[in-house]
């Protein structure tokens, strides 16, 4: 964890009635961090940011945020804190301008109106009325109230939903000068590329408990596991021989269209025996060669897998059939 602690989480549990949604989850997320909060719906993503944000009350465990409890926190830890939600709100009438002028007004410390809407992309927007504003107009003016406040922890939540690939760029630069300039941001997204281009590190949430915690390339032993080493066999390579491995690797015969893969936990080694025996055949390449290890979506996708299987079938209620 960088820097001095700015969330720190031990014990959190939260059940609404008999109902348990969180199970003793522990999360500590350091000064300037860009820190994401991953899990499917209903794995208590949203009742965590509830709790960090004092609007949900906690069942057991400590919570501290920027330094102090939450759960009795008042306007001034308030006003240290940004929260960007799926949905601002409705503004039609009030210009773009007028609108984050109106939510700097709240602030004791504010970032200039105008630098604000500069740097979410909206230039050329301040004066237009934000019921005119495209989705991806209105995201960024989501982003542009919940920074305007000068936020020393910013929670996100999907901020680049709707956004086209330039923008999404821009509002991605726009978190990493937010985290250089010592903010905190605790990110949610179904966007799992957008985790590995910012994150230092993500907690993976499955059915309230952290399954998995620690740098995006870490996660699931993404950074040990098995590689997967594909080419096409074209020219002087079609009918040669593969080489033996010798327990490096398991390859596969190349198929009809020629394309051999190999899957391998020394991706370097089979790949010197690879060239060496290319150019033994006359081959100095290896036509459409990609080298690629499992993403950060395939790990996830994988542990909620594994967690919905593990989870037993809910009993049937007396007189009815449950059907699987």
């Amino acid at each position: 964890m960088p820097g001095p602690e700015i969330i720190g989480v031990s014990g959190l549990r939260k059940s609404y009635g008999a109902v348990p949604v969180l199970h003793g989850v522990d999360l500590h997320v350091g000064r300037g961090e860009i820190f994401a909060l991953l899990g499917p719906n209903g794995a208590g993503k949203t009742t965590t940011q509830e709790i960090l944000t004092g609007f949900s009350s906690r069942s057991a465990g400590s919570v501290s945020v920027l330094g102090q409890d939450p759960a009795g926190a008042g306007p001034e830890w308030r006003a240290r804190l940004g929260i960007v939600p799926q949905d601002m709100g409705s503004f039609d009438e009030l210009s773009v301008k007028e609108v984050v002028a109106h939510f700097a007004s709240l602030y004791p410390d504010p970032f200039p109106v105008d630098t604000v809407i500069q740097r979410t992309g909206l230039g050329e927007k301040a004066n237009e009325r934000t019921g005119r504003l495209s989705g991806g107009q209105q995201r960024r003016l989501d982003i542009a109230l919940g920074i305007v406040g000068r936020p020393e922890l910013v929670f996100l939540d999907e901020p680049t939903t709707g956004l086209d690939p330039e923008a999404r760029r821009v509002t991605w630069e726009l978190i990493r000068e937010l985290a250089s300039d010592g903010t905190t941001v605790m990110l949610t997204t179904h966007y799992l590329d957008e985790v590995e281009a910012l994150c230092e590190r993500v907690a993976i949430l499955l059915k309230g408990k952290v399954a998995a915690l620690g740098a995006p390339g870490d996660i699931g032993g993404r950074a040990h596991g098995e590689a997967v080493i594909e080419f096409h066999a074209d020219g002087p390579l079609r009918d040669a021989q593969l080489p033996a491995l010798h327990n490096a690797g398991t390859p596969l015969a190349a198929g009809p269209d020629g394309q051999v893969r190999i899957s391998t936990a020394t991706p370097a080694a089979v790949l010197r025996v690879l060239l060496d025996w290319a150019v033994q055949v006359g081959s100095y390449d290896l036509p459409g060669l990609t080298v690629t290890r499992p993403t950060l979506e395939d790990v996830y996708l994988r542990m909620i897998a594994s967690a919905d299987a593990a989870t037993p079938a809910p009993a049937p209620a007396p007189g009815l059939e449950y059907i699987a």
